[in-house]
């Protein structure tokens, strides 16, 4: 699955990266390494994936009408709203035919390259997308701006006619771990414990019943979750666990 990032002004791909599959946390890394490396945007334009997106009917298996569209919000979501970046939905793949065109030409340049060389594998494709992002950015002029994508990117930045800003981590929070991070919440027992994918972990700090924040961080590579906990804007401990009794959508 490729999950990428365009700017709409200078159709510059400030993102692009193979994923095994489309996920919430594929989706989270997306966005943690164009702010890190750009600056927040003004506002993301994306479609109504249930990764972006709560719609009712689409995503509840529920009769009964509890919850209306937009009145859950996805971790995705959580996560722009903390970074104060706001989401706009398009109804259609033609409406943001801006991705879906580049989408197009490295499907077909891509599954082409691969195709004719006999790359096979992931990290195979990854060089070739890499290479074709490089030509586009850096090499290619655009059809519709007649500019190539990275220059009329810097020129817009240099001249102050950029919406991109720069990057901090919002208050409270000292580590990027608990921004970019799925979200639960705990209340602790009597005991001044939590429990998560049927796993007990002990906050001594916490008082019985006061609710906690829990800030997970998959690691897939070496199958371990970091869990970081909050209680009333303050951090009060960190523990890793293994990844697989996890049943969150990563």
């Amino acid at each position: 699955v490729l999950v990428s990032s365009i700017d709409d002004y200078s159709r510059m791909l400030l993102y692009a990266e193979f994923f095994l599959k489309e996920s919430t946390w594929a989706h989270i890394l997306a966005v943690k390494a164009l702010v890190e490396a750009y600056g927040l945007p003004l506002r993301y334009y994306v479609d109504s994936l249930r990764v972006f997106r709560f719609v009712q009917h689409r995503d509840s298996v529920w009769y009964r009408q509890v919850a209306g569209t937009d009145d859950v919000d996805p971790q995705w979501k959580q996560m722009m709203r903390l970074l104060g970046v706001g989401v706009e939905h398009a109804l259609s793949p033609q409406a943001k035919g801006k991705i879906e065109r580049p989408f197009g030409w490295l499907q077909d340049r891509i599954v082409r390259t691969c195709a004719l060389e006999g790359l096979s594998t992931l990290e195979d494709a990854r060089q070739v997308l890499h290479a074709e992002i490089d030509r586009y950015n850096n090499h290619q002029v655009h059809s519709t701006t007649k500019e190539i994508p990275a220059i009329r990117f810097e020129n817009a930045r240099r001249q102050g006619n950029s919406l991109l800003r720069p990057y901090a981590l919002p208050k409270p929070f000292t580590s990027a771990d608990d921004v970019f991070c799925l979200r639960e919440k705990r209340i602790v027992d009597g005991y001044r414990r939590i429990s998560i994918a049927n796993q007990r972990i002990e906050i001594p700090s916490v008082l019985p019943r006061e609710q906690v924040e829990l800030h997970l961080v998959p690691e897939p590579d070496k199958q371990v979750m970091h869990i970081r906990i909050w209680h009333e804007s303050k951090f009060v401990a960190s523990v890793v666990r293994p990844l697989g009794p996890f049943r969150v959508h990563f």
